[in-house]
């Protein structure tokens, strides 16, 4: 099938999450990406456990961590300390339209490969860097990962149960959520430059930064901040502005309620037999219930504690009512919704035999996702890319591994 990139190539010099996962994106649209790597090293997620099993039985040297942002792609070991390498990587810049990188600020200007630089060679490149605090401001030359980010932005802040309650404090998200974010942003932000390009043939440079994304993705917290001056505090699994919305103990377990308006709430009271609760003047509406919050949260904890999870789930779903159940990740991937939706997908694996893989979320009905290409071993492609690329012949090749170029 058609696919919406096909016509892109992609050089991706960026390592661990934020950036692979932008260029994966890329990727599952059809674009050519070629990832560039340190040779006998590679991308540092490389090394972060837990590896996929072998085909044969045994473990590979293919961390999951890797595996999941690098799909796609075309391995290719460069050192770009080396005035060889620096020339090679900027001649795959002349034939490339996008360039993804996350060095520090400044280190590729040093090797001749930061956005100046390449644009005097190729004017229409798309340069998109991705740095912790962006590559202008106070702290641009600050080291960091998506954990000081999520502390940094507030969402900490946010996120965790109230300091008067057992286990209060902030927390970290589950996952790195700030890189991700960036990636899905980046992502917008390279297809918007690629677009313009095309209308008026000018390339340009973007300047991503986790710090910013993060904060403006906590979005309407942050807009009722400036509206109203007012921090908020943290709330545990409570909403500061709905309520119910929180996750609630049924029998045997716990299960998220997510009442989102009045008529909802109707719903809720007539299912947990107290239909008379949606009349009272301190729950009629959702403002009347965000100031009773304690109150109301008191007796439906009551009521829900005893039936077990799927009495209330089942009937609050009939009824219209969101909620639902708290799984773990093998819930998740045996639940029937996200098996028919199949985000858990299998591909060809050189050594692992059969790789699974999380599916691109994007649906398009005429150039869906593909997945044509597991993710490469460190330096797989080197050798095909120079010569097919570049033109290099198997003498220059040679040379250039003997001297510890690629």
């Amino acid at each position: 099938m058609a696919k919406a990139l096909s016509h892109i190539r992609v050089l991706d010099m960026s390592r661990v999450l934020a950036g692979p996962f932008l260029a994966q994106n890329l990727a599952d649209l059809g674009a050519d990406v070629i990832k560039i790597e340190r040779p006998g090293h590679g991308d540092e997620s490389r090394t972060f456990p837990p590896y996929l099993k072998g085909a044969d039985g045994g473990t590979t040297d293919d961390s999951a961590y890797f595996s999941s942002v690098n799909r796609g792609k075309r391995s290719v070991t460069i050192d770009l300390a080396t005035p060889q390498g620096q020339a090679l990587v900027r001649s795959l810049a002349a034939k490339t339209d996008v360039i993804i990188e996350n060095y520090r600020v400044g280190t590729l200007q040093r090797y001749g490969l930061d956005y100046e630089s390449i644009r005097r060679i190729n004017p229409s490149i798309i340069y998109c860097s991705i740095t912790g605090f962006g590559q202008t401001g106070p702290y641009r030359q600050r080291p960091g990962y998506d954990y000081v980010f999520q502390a940094m932005s507030g969402l900490m802040s946010l996120t965790g149960e109230r300091d008067d309650l057992p286990g209060g404090g902030p927390a970290k998200i589950g996952v790195a959520i700030c890189d991700v974010i960036t990636g899905i942003y980046s992502s917008f932000a390279v297809t918007a430059a690629l677009l313009h390009r095309e209308r008026t043939g000018v390339g340009q440079y973007i300047d991503m930064s986790l710090l910013d994304v993060q904060i403006a993705a906590i979005s309407h917290i942050n807009m009722n901040y400036l509206v109203s001056g007012k921090v908020p505090p943290r709330m545990g699994t409570a909403h500061p502005s709905i309520v119910p919305y929180q996750v609630f103990d049924g029998a045997d377990g716990k299960f998220v309620l997510a009442v989102g308006n009045d008529g909802q709430f109707a719903k809720l009271c007539e299912i947990i037999g107290q239909p008379s609760l949606a009349q009272r003047p301190s729950f009629r509406t959702n403002v009347d219930r965000v100031s009773h919050r304690d109150k109301l949260i008191l007796l439906l904890t009551a009521e829900f504690a005893k039936q077990p999870v799927a009495y209330w789930t089942e009937r609050l779903i009939a009824a219209g009512v969101p909620c639902g159940p708290i799984n773990d990740l093998r819930q998740v991937f045996a639940d029937e919704h996200v098996r028919f939706r199949e985000m858990q997908r299998e591909i060809p694996h050189q050594r692992a035999g059969v790789l699974p893989i999380l599916a691109n979320p994007i649906r398009f009905s005429e150039t869906p996702p593909s997945y044509d290409r597991a993710p490469p071993a460190l330096g797989e492609h080197t050798t095909s890319v120079l010569a097919e690329e570049l033109g290099l012949s198997t003498v220059e090749i040679d040379s250039l591994a003997r001297a510890g170029v690629i």
